[in-house]
């Protein structure tokens, strides 16, 4: 049986100008603690925002690439990396505490998050980040961040209503034309595929995108005709750890 609940997650106080308008369409935020944008008083913002409106709040950690919005790959040592993430996380944390919000989970951002999917030498700084905060981490099925995260912290299966995929479960690379998912009753398709084949509990929309509000408005009306429950990802009945 599908599982009919799914976390709708957006990455936003990246200085992007609708996390106003977003934060009270989706379920959980990622914030960004200012390696690749943001900075202390927007993630503020977006902390007291996502507060107001019930909706979980999770750091957003990049690598230190603001030039390049945290989409370059970068060859950063193991140790470098852990610390990035550990002092990024410590950050938002400690933000989000004087706003009376507890972090519910940790997703990197951009080439991290690519990286740390495929390869343990970034995998593994980011789970044991995640693992100091007694956090779940967000990644991709079957990734090196689920495999590591194993007997370290939870891990939350994660998809992408408005990236495509390759055979190989990877994301299509930006600079692709057909990259990106434009329809949003394409990108419900989407999300009840990753549901049904890869399992996933929650799906991102990117809150960057200059069509954010209108897609995100329409693939919430078409999550609900399709009989999807949208739930915060701490709320959602199981996390996955294998």
């Amino acid at each position: 049986m599908v599982r009919m609940e799914i976390d709708l997650n957006c990455d936003l106080g990246e200085g992007c100008a609708l996390d106003a308008e977003l934060i009270p369409l989706v379920t959980s935020v990622n914030v960004a603690c200012g390696f690749h944008a943001g900075d202390p008083t927007t993630a503020s913002a977006a902390i007291a925002l996502a507060a107001k409106h019930g909706v979980q709040v999770g750091a957003h950690p990049s690598f230190p690439d603001r030039e390049h919005f945290g989409r370059l790959e970068m060859d950063r040592p193991e140790p470098r990396v852990y610390e990035d993430c550990l002092y990024q996380v410590g950050a938002l944390s400690g933000l989000a505490r004087a706003a009376g919000v507890e972090l519910g989970h940790v997703k990197p951002h951009g080439a991290l998050y690519n990286m740390a999917c495929r390869d343990d030498a970034y995998a593994r700084p980011v789970v044991a980040a995640a693992a100091v905060f007694r956090l779940p981490v967000l990644g991709l099925p079957a990734s090196r961040l689920q495999a590591l995260s194993a007997g370290r912290c939870p891990f939350v299966a994660e998809g992408f209503a408005d990236r495509r995929y390759l055979p190989d479960g990877s994301l299509v690379p930006r600079s692709r034309p057909d990259a990106f998912v434009e329809s949003p009753a394409d990108a419900a398709e989407q999300v009840a595929w990753l549901l049904r084949e890869k399992g996933v509990q929650t799906v991102c929309v990117h809150g960057d995108n200059p069509r954010a509000l209108a897609f995100v408005r329409e693939l919430r009306d078409q999550l609900t005709r399709l009989g999807y429950r949208l739930t915060p990802i701490g709320r959602l009945p199981a996390v996955n750890t294998r």
